[in-house]
């Protein structure tokens, strides 16, 4: 019975990827939604009415007739009494299962405009979480960078560009979501690339300052950037593209607190500013491709990016002399991610939870300090 009322995470994912109607009501408390929400669903506060057993909680919400309408709320339960309201006036209504918690793995993806560029690349949103990572291609060879998403998403994509992934690579240790890196690295073959270091304790292949890697006939080259880690790197395609992790967004900056007393932090915000300087010496024109978003990836095939001169002239903190940086970081720090020295621990392990990760990785990303 509970089957005929549910949609899953992938369904709904595609509905969206497709651009097919659907209506989503996400009836989460407010402040749930604020932390994080699918994109283009419509808010109903009606989650303690449901609760309470309130059968006219959505009475009043006038909803299109004609397509699926899809209920969401953190794991998938009270939301499937809305659904069943929801039926009861006729509607398609199906309750997504698992909830919010479920959809912190859904994805879309975007290619990134590189004009004249021996490589394409394609920008893999996890907008359930926030966190992008790369596919990068260019003849029949392939790279991936950051992957967040379970390996068959990226073996997937590549096979549908023709391409064979043979690099695996990582700006930093992460803090805020699982590394798929090293299981990807193992199913595909690839070579496994991270940031010389000695926090992991599994092979690879370290990548130091200057470093470069042969992408078809792209070429990436290693930028050292310590300062939200002690190893985060950026990587810099063909002079013209810059993935910088968790090092510089496209409206903010790297955190340098986390696993990390007072003092320890304020010496990694001193590395950050060389770091960013070091980034901010770098064509103007540079296409700045960060790590993570702090919103929501709408199912627009719209990549996200921008001008290194446009990150530089709508950030402060770019602006800001040295000690001043490092005061006014240490005092906009956000709230820690959860979890994040779990995530940690296990990702300097290379390993995976065993059963579901997301009570672990549940929650908006929250590395960035704006």
């Amino acid at each position: 019975m509970v089957a005929m009322h549910t949609v899953s995470v992938e369904t709904l994912r595609g509905w969206l990827e497709r651009g097919e109607p659907v209506t989503v009501v996400d009836v989460r408390p407010a402040a749930e939604r604020a932390e994080w929400r699918i994109p283009g669903s419509i808010h109903a506060d009606v989650y303690e009415a449901l609760k309470a057993g309130d059968l006219g909680a959505l009475a009043g919400m006038d909803l299109p007739t004609g397509m699926p309408v899809v209920t969401v709320c953190g794991a998938g339960r009270t939301s499937l009494i809305a659904a069943q309201q929801l039926q009861g006036r006729g509607l398609q209504a199906l309750s997504l299962e698992g909830g919010m918690k479920a959809w912190s793995l859904a994805w879309n993806s975007a290619e990134v405009p590189m004009p004249g560029s021996q490589a394409r690349l394609v920008q893999v949103r996890r907008t359930g979480k926030g966190c992008l990572s790369y596919l990068i291609g260019s003849g029949e060879t392939a790279a991936v960078i950051d992957p967040s998403l379970p390996p068959g998403v990226y073996l997937d994509l590549a096979r549908s560009w023709g391409w064979k992934i043979a690099y695996v690579l990582e700006t930093h240790v992460h803090a805020d979501h699982l590394s798929r890196a090293r299981r990807l690295s193992e199913l595909s073959g690839a070579g496994l690339c991270l940031p010389g270091q000695q926090r992991v304790c599994f092979p690879f292949a370290a990548l130091e300052d200057g470093s470069a890697l042969a992408i078809g006939g792209a070429e990436l080259r290693a930028l050292r950037t310590p300062g939200h880690t002690l190893e985060s790197t950026c990587y810099l395609l063909e002079g013209r593209a810059l993935f910088t992790g968790d090092t510089l967004f496209l409206g903010a900056v790297g955190r340098p607190d986390l696993h990390a007393d007072l003092q320890e932090a304020r010496a990694r915000a001193r590395l950050l500013y060389a770091s960013l300087q070091r980034l901010l010496g770098l064509p103007v024109q540079t296409l700045v491709l960060p790590g993570h978003t702090s919103e929501p990836v709408a199912f627009d095939h719209q990549p996200l990016y921008a001008l290194l001169e446009e990150v530089r002239d709508h950030l402060d903190l770019l602006r800001f002399g040295e000690d001043a940086f490092v005061e006014t970081l240490l005092a906009r720090l956000p709230p820690t991610p959860p979890n994040y020295q779990r995530i940690i621990g296990l990702n300097e392990a290379g390993e995976l939870p065993e059963g579901d990760s997301a009570d672990l990785e549940a929650g908006a990303n929250r590395c960035a300090v704006a």
